[in-house]
């Protein structure tokens, strides 16, 4: 009998030890490098990011920078949609070099010692997931060798294949690492937003921003509307706003998802059918913007809302967005506001390593969650 109590309160112990020892474990500790190259081209953004696992997911920015395109890249990637399949495969070897180049600089100049890994998200050159079509450049297994470090990267294709838009990745990490926030709103050259209903994530596009603001400011030379002062100064042609509005896309349900074809498409060809001033342009387009957003932001009340991306700094559009929904809207750090889609792909990174879903099925309507993106070895 006493033996038994013996064996027994041994193997309690052994138990116990061993939970012990499994929750250690789930301590984790990743320092990683996330790069993101967005459709408003405002550059690569590059951050190297602490992720710590205790009770849930934490990061901190340790360094952060954004490296501007040359001319001669920003064209070049602002027309990939129109390039023969030869010339792009030539343009995603020639990119992933320069990608490549651009990390290795990050790394050699801030000093920065034991990476886990570099997660990429490469630059979108097709988007078409209804025809299961996604390509993004600057993905290829020559950035572990030339960078000599883990690599993590091609976030899209899977999802795609399985029968999802391939976008937007970013809502998992809105879920694990800013979940006190109702929704989580992306400013950048489109507006793309993260919320949960039912337990369940959900996430969008909503409708274009930068990638049609910054092409309109071209016609005056320009790179984008400084804080939107120039269509401040505009006016609404009510009739350009209405047809706006009335584009199919947005009586779509989710999951949806837009690129640069459907800008070329049905945007710009209907806003260049307006002669109107530029400034009356943009200032209706903004007034498109804010209208498609509180659409909706104001399908729940009191909500707290964080806002990043680029178009944060667009004063006139946060104006807007403000005076059409009655919502607790946060601006984070500068680092957070222009940052976060790194950030999160860094974290896409992670939970591929670690083989965690990164892509969540309610969101992209793959026919299940999974670990997207392709590990390559050095």
């Amino acid at each position: 009998m006493i033996k038994n109590v013996y064996k027994y309160s041994l193997l309690v112990l052994i138990f116990q030890s061993g939970l012990l020892f499994l929750q250690r474990m789930e301590k984790r500790e990743y320092n990683v490098i996330g790069v993101m190259s967005g459709t408003s081209l405002d550059g690569i953004d590059l951050v190297l990011v602490k992720f710590q696992f205790i009770d849930a997911w934490r990061f901190n920015i340790i360094i952060s920078e954004t490296v501007n395109y040359s001319e001669k890249w920003r064209e070049t990637l602002k027309n990939l949609v129109s390039f023969s399949c030869e010339d792009l495969k030539q343009i995603d070897d020639d990119y992933t070099i320069y990608l490549a180049e651009t990390i290795k600089e990050f790394i050699a100049k801030n000093n920065i010692k034991n990476i886990d890994a570099v997660c990429s998200h490469g630059h979108t050159a097709l988007h078409q997931p209804e025809m299961k079509i996604t390509y993004q450049i600057g993905n290829k297994p020559i950035l572990a060798t030339f960078l000599n470090e883990r690599v993590v990267c091609d976030f899209r294709v899977q999802d795609v294949e399985l029968g999802g838009q391939g976008a937007p990745l970013v809502p998992i990490g809105d879920k694990l690492l800013f979940s006190e926030y109702d929704f989580c709103l992306n400013l950048g050259g489109f507006a793309n937003i993260s919320t949960d209903i039912n337990q369940e994530r959900i996430a969008f596009d909503v409708c274009p921003v930068n990638i049609v603001l910054n092409h309109c400011v071209e016609k005056l030379g320009l790179k984008y509307d400084d804080e939107g002062k120039i269509a401040s100064n505009g006016k609404i042609n009510k009739t350009l706003l209405n047809q706006l509005n009335e584009l199919s896309f947005y009586k779509q349900n989710h999951p949806k998802s837009l690129g640069l074809e459907w800008v070329n498409k049905n945007v710009h060809p209907l806003m260049d059918s307006f002669k109107i001033e530029v400034k009356d342009v943009l200032n209706t387009f903004i007034e498109h913007v804010a209208i498609q957003i509180a659409t909706q932001l104001n399908k729940r009340s009191k909500a707290s809302v964080l806002i990043t991306g680029g178009g944060v700094y667009n004063t006139y559009l946060i104006n807007r967005i403000k005076t059409h929904s009655n919502q607790n809207i946060t601006i984070p750090n500068k680092e957070v506001i222009e940052f976060k889609e790194a950030l999160i792909f860094g974290f896409l990174g992670v939970l591929k390593i670690e083989n965690k879903v990164n892509c969540l099925r309610s969101v992209t309507g793959a026919i299940n969650d999974h670990s997207s993106g392709k590990i390559y070895l050095p």
